[in-house]
């Protein structure tokens, strides 16, 4: 019996009684990807592209894009850890905070940040992306800039809550930007680059405290000067991307036939580029699928160390015996490893398609530094130095995570559930990670330590679990197809049809 073509439409992809089987060319486009309907107008338009041409129309898309994704994490980062660098420049004592009203501060920011995760996955779903980031990036340089007029805890914590609330859209936002411009195994070296915002903002922050320390006004503290400048700084660059970045390849500054080849080399992913229809039953697909929870435990243990040594890693030094301006100049190195780390990780895992081991690799160290941090003698300050320092390399697993997602989730609003699910676990983990900074412990904090050991030894379990789930998924369609199962369409690449649903979906490991 034929199909008919009510049948083939893309919108019953989210539906039980589409086959997982055999899904055929798509002949109502109203509902599927928008890649596919801007590919039926333009078919056979543009001649055959080229390896030399892909090579150029990356290298091209690489500029147009990575440079303004990279200002908009290193700010993020930046700018949410300002309040690290502010205490030691004297914030506590110019606001009259204790110790445990400080570490509420941080733990403040990430549950605005988690509650908002939804409602900002469903609205850069249905407005356009870049425009949406850029807005946000706006946003929260005003929260920024707003904040160096904060002269008590109430007014801080609100500033910390609006910053969480607008900060929150960005890690999401660049992951679908990514998995809209790249094959899936060019977006962990992508998703790397813009990720070393981490490595270079902890490196800005460091200098641009040592640089305030040295300013006197009697109007206003060194801590107040630079958040206002850096929140104007952030104010600036949320305006390029509004007007600058584009929302998807279809509506960039590439020409018309750059555009078709952009869109066309994206086939063999499987995931789609744009999807403005939300479907609720790849939602309630997103929840029940294995790969949601694993990633999911895996954020956020592998963040508990994330969210105690961004919050607290100028205060962990200073208690080392250092003074203030040495603090900051101490922090640099911090940055510098976290860089080494991702550029690291993001090439090896696009290069043999091994997220899993990569991510193991970096959490290895970030056992070994919380144990020497927490066991080595008080006298010992160059090791609990290194041991600061090799904390950093945790967090440069969080980028394989972000590209395990845009490669591994296909259907769009899938896609975007689950960036809200990771960035919420991420945020649990950021939640955890400063309550394990207890008052009572100052200044060794010696049970935050050991829990840095606990969390990264639990992440790499979970890992390895999820690595062998992958295989054996991956194991049981090859023997599908070798018996003769599991028919595909052209169009099933930009059919918005789920992960799950698509029986010739492989998934990166």
């Amino acid at each position: 019996m034929t199909d008919t073509p009510k049948e083939k439409d893309i919108a019953a992809s989210t539906s039980p009684a589409l086959s997982d089987v055999e899904i055929g060319e798509i002949k109502d486009v109203k509902n599927a990807d928008a890649a596919l309907d801007f590919l039926r107008h333009e078919e056979g338009s543009v001649r055959e592209m080229t390896p030399e041409d892909e090579r150029k129309l990356r290298r091209k898309i690489d500029w147009m894009i990575v440079p303004l994704m990279w200002c908009c994490y290193c700010l993020q980062y930046l700018d949410k850890t300002l309040i690290n660098y502010a205490n030691v420049m004297g914030l506590k004592e110019d606001t009259n905070m204790t110790k445990d009203q400080f570490s509420n501060l941080a733990l403040i920011f990430y549950v605005s940040y988690l509650a908002f995760e939804f409602p900002h996955g469903y609205a850069m779903q249905r407005l356009p992306t870049a425009k949406y980031l850029g807005a946000m990036v706006f946003l929260w340089g005003v929260i920024v800039t707003v904040t160096s007029a904060c002269k008590n805890y109430g007014a801080l914590v609100t500033t910390r809550v609006l910053l969480g609330v607008f900060e929150s859209a960005v890690a999401p936002s660049l992951i679908l930007i990514t998995s809209m411009w790249y094959k899936r195994n060019e977006q962990p070296p992508r998703v790397g680059f813009w990720y070393l915002g981490t490595g270079t903002g902890t490196i800005f922050g460091s200098l641009i405290s040592f640089g305030f320390q040295h300013v006197t006004n009697r109007t206003f503290y060194s801590w107040q000067i630079m958040f206002l400048t850096v929140g104007l700084v952030t104010c600036c660059v949320g305006i390029l991307v509004f007007f600058i970045l584009p929302d998807n390849p279809m509506k960039s500054r590439l020409s018309h036939e750059e555009k078709v080849w952009a869109i066309e080399r994206l086939r063999e992913n499987q995931t789609g580029i744009e999807n403005i229809h939300f479907k609720p039953a790849q939602v309630a697909e997103c929840f029940m699928d294995p790969q949601t929870w694993l990633l999911a435990l895996i954020c956020t243990s592998s963040s508990v160390p994330n969210g105690a040594v961004s919050s607290f890693q100028a205060t962990i030094i200073k208690n080392f015996g250092y003074d203030s301006k040495q603090t900051a100049l101490l922090s640099i190195p911090s940055g510098g490893v976290s860089i080494v780390a991702i550029l690291c990780s993001t090439y090896l895992a696009g290069k043999y398609n091994q997220r899993g081991v990569q991510v193991v690799a970096l959490l290895i160290p970030g056992i070994l530094g919380g144990a020497m941090m927490a066991f080595l003698p008080d006298t010992n300050k160059a090791g609990k130095l290194i041991g600061n320092y090799l904390t950093n390399v945790i967090g440069a697993s969080l980028p394989l995570l972000y590209s395990w997602v845009s490669a591994n989730y296909a259907g769009h609003t899938k896609k975007v559930t689950m960036n809200a699910i990771l960035l919420m676990a991420f945020c649990l983990g950021n939640i955890i990670g400063p309550l394990t900074f207890r008052g009572q412990d100052a200044p060794g904090y010696v049970p935050a330590k050991i829990t840095i050991i606990v969390t990264c030894a639990a992440a790499i379990g979970f890992t390895v679990l999820l690595w062998f789930y992958y295989t054996a998924v991956n194991r049981r369609r090859d023997r599908f197809v070798r018996e003769g199962g599991g028919e595909r369409g052209r169009d099933i690449a930009f059919a918005d049809v789920t992960d799950l649903k698509n029986k010739g979906f492989r998934y990166r490991l």
